[in-house]
């Protein structure tokens, strides 16, 4: 799970957040807490902790308070909507200059992507 090239606390907000997406933790579920992450990844629960919050702060997840954190209703959509908008961006136009410096057509192009799709 531990990528060098990113902050951990956002690590673990991807990890709750493709949970969520994957339906692991359906909205209106608890997730695991503070305390529970980090015993689990061996990792201070300050950075446990700041991982949840950011995702409070995206309106992902909901604190009830000495209950402990829950999928907020919507979230799965809310997350949808916002990968999907960086998709291009991180994914597609990437492709599209890796694709152009191998001099691939578009046909060639679309035909690799139709290949991996079935």
């Amino acid at each position: 799970m531990i990528d060098d090239s990113r902050p951990l606390f956002m690590q673990i907000a991807d990890r709750i957040a493709e949970g969520i997406l994957d339906d692991t933790y359906p909205e209106d579920t608890a997730v695991p807490s503070t305390n529970e992450l980090a015993r689990h990844l061996r990792i201070n629960p300050a950075t446990a902790g700041k991982g949840l919050t950011l995702l409070v702060e995206q309106g992902v997840l909901v604190k009830r308070r000495g209950i402990g954190m829950f999928v907020a209703v919507g979230a799965r959509d809310r997350l949808v909507r916002d990968r999907s908008e960086s998709f291009a961006a991180e994914f597609i136009t990437p492709m599209i200059h890796a694709a152009q410096q191998l001099g691939l057509s578009r046909e060639e192009l679309i035909t690799a992507i139709e290949k991996e799709l079935s």
